[in-house]
Parts: structure tokens; sequence; C-alpha cells
């Protein structure tokens, strides 16, 4: 029997709407300022993440759901620089709308990761995955509060 995998969780509230969230998290131009340089994609169903969230590991998925300014989830490719593994990886991206009368107004982004093997040789991997994306959601913070929502008409 496999042991089961295991996964993190991530939340950031985002003073901006979704719509903003949302272009930042998917639009070519932006996704480098905030993931990591020379971050790719191509934002579609079926379409492709490319990225090093932790600086070090490439890592390559496939966009299986894409619906904007709510949900996009990726399922990552076998990488070279990762330890095999049976299962999928996969990083799911949901916003909703902060409750109204909520303070600041804006977008709850959550970051929903899973699939990552529960042994020894993926402990490293685990734990950069884990913090790479912490550091990662809160510069698509500070990038749609401060550097996006600035630009808007």
């Amino acid at each position: 029997m496999r042991d089961r995998g295991r996964g993190y969780a991530h939340r950031v509230d985002i003073a901006a709407d979704a719509e903003q969230v949302w272009r930042a998290l998917t639009e070519p131009e932006h996704l480098p300022r905030w993931c990591s340089p020379g971050a790719q994609i191509r934002a579609q169903k079926g379409g492709l993440f490319r990225a090093s969230v932790d600086r070090v590991t490439e890592l390559e998925a496939h966009i299986d759901i894409f619906e904007p300014s709510r949900r996009l989830r990726l399922i990552y490719l076998p990488s070279k620089s990762l330890p095999p593994t049976e299962d999928p990886i996969v990083d799911d991206f949901i916003l909703d709308a902060t409750a109204p009368g909520h303070e600041p107004e804006g977008t709850i982004l959550r970051l929903l990761g899973s699939g990552i093997p529960a042994t020894a040789e993926w402990n490293r991997q685990y734990h950069r995955l884990k913090l790479g994306w912490q550091q990662a959601m809160t510069r698509l913070k500070v990038f749609t509060e401060k550097q996006l929502r600035s630009q808007a008409p």
C-alpha cells in the first residue's frame, strides 16, 4: 500500500477585486513579476504553466481547470529535477470575493497543494514548494495591491 500524500494550504486576503487578482495570476506579462523570473503561462484550459517557485526546481504543469476570476488548477508534469511519484501533484488556486462590508473589500485567494509523496526523498522538495508558494502569494498580494491596482483605469 502506498503512503498517503501530503499537501499544503495557503490563504491571502488581497485588497483588489477578483478580476485584478486573476490578471496578476494568469497574464504572461504579470506572472514573472511575482512568481519567478522567466515564469510562463498559456492561460487557457489545456494550457501550460512553467515556473520555478522555489528558484531552484523548474516546474511545468498542465492547466486542467480554467475558470476566469474564479479557479485555476495546475497538474504538474514529471520533472527530472524531482524524485519520481506515481500520483499527480496538483496546485489549485481558488478566488472568492470577501464578504460584503468586510474591510478592505477584495479577494480571498486560496492555494491548495496536494499529491506530494509523504516519503523522506520528497521532504526537501515538499518544504521548498510549500515555502516557495507561501512567499510567492505574498509577492502576488503586494504586486496586485500596489502595482497592478494603481494601473487600473
